[in-house]
């Protein structure tokens, strides 16, 4: 399966990312691909919940979700839009980061969102409390196209193994990460973080990144790591994306997931124990 992953620069301004989002889906599609991702939030990146307030829109008005829905059924690929910033109906007024995965028809076969919030002190001047904005999700989400089963998570999931193990011993032979990583955890956690799901779950990891300085009219600047990765079972990394926005092509052979998982079937030999 031809596959490509998008690098975005998005602003903090969702009419303005829709139109470049879908340029460079044409693009790729143009170029082969039938299996398209998107980072996370790319809709809007933005540091003030008062702008996202303001800017974000339900899932069912939203007008990407609409628009790369209308863009992967106009080329017939699947898409997984690796994540959108959406409103909800709850009560404290939070968010849901969201990704889903579409069909060539534009259909939404899948949705999941973020488990783990990404509330953390990375440096003195670089703190974030997602969970202020954001509320968490409870479930994880596999999902069946015909080239393969895809295992859905977002950026900090990351972070958490047994997540990943859960969708690969569930049947994942792919698992998508789509990130918006800070850089300074990203130059010396993101490629070994990702290495290390892939050797372990014996799958592709895939995970497009938004990159560089944020455009934003409220609120700080973010700023973000790009290197959008994509791994193979045996954790060899087949692309890295670099640093500016682009487009990052691979082709997923996957009886690569069969060989990897016969050679170290590390997924049938979990054992109960005790302690600590």
């Amino acid at each position: 399966m031809r596959t490509a992953l998008l690098q975005l620069n998005v602003t903090d301004e969702p009419e303005e990312n829709l139109p470049v989002t879908r340029a460079m889906i044409d693009r790729a599609a143009a170029d082969g691909a039938g299996f398209v991702l998107t980072p996370e939030v790319t809709n809007c990146l933005s540091a003030s919940r008062t702008w996202q307030r303001h800017v974000l829109r339900s899932e069912e008005d939203d007008i990407t979700l609409d628009g790369l829905r209308d863009t992967a059924a106009r080329h017939g690929i699947w898409l997984l839009i690796g994540s959108l910033a959406l409103a909800t109906d709850d009560d404290d007024g939070r968010f849901a980061n969201r990704s889903f995965l579409i069909d060539p028809t534009g259909g939404v076969v899948a949705r999941y969102d973020k488990i783990h919030m990404f509330d953390v002190d990375v440096s003195d001047s670089e703190t974030y409390r997602e969970s202020a904005g954001y509320r968490p999700g409870a479930e994880a989400v596999c999902a069946y196209p015909p080239f393969g089963v895809v295992g859905m998570s977002i950026c900090y999931d990351i972070r958490f193994p047994h997540l990943y193990r859960r969708l690969a011993q569930g049947g994942a032979q792919i698992l998508t990460v789509p990130s918006a990583f800070s850089p300074i955890t990203g130059a010396v956690h993101w490629r070994a973080l990702l290495q290390a799901r892939a050797i372990e779950c014996g799958a592709f990891v895939l995970a497009p990144a938004q990159c560089g300085t944020h455009q934003a009219q409220r609120g700080r600047a973010r700023r973000t790591y790009g290197h959008s990765l994509a791994v193979s079972p045996w954790g060899e990394v087949l692309a890295d994306g670099g640093e500016d926005p682009g487009i990052t092509y691979l082709d997923l052979d996957m009886a690569a997931v069969a060989e990897a998982r016969a050679r170290v079937p590390s997924l049938r030999h979990d054992r109960e124990f005790g302690g600590p």
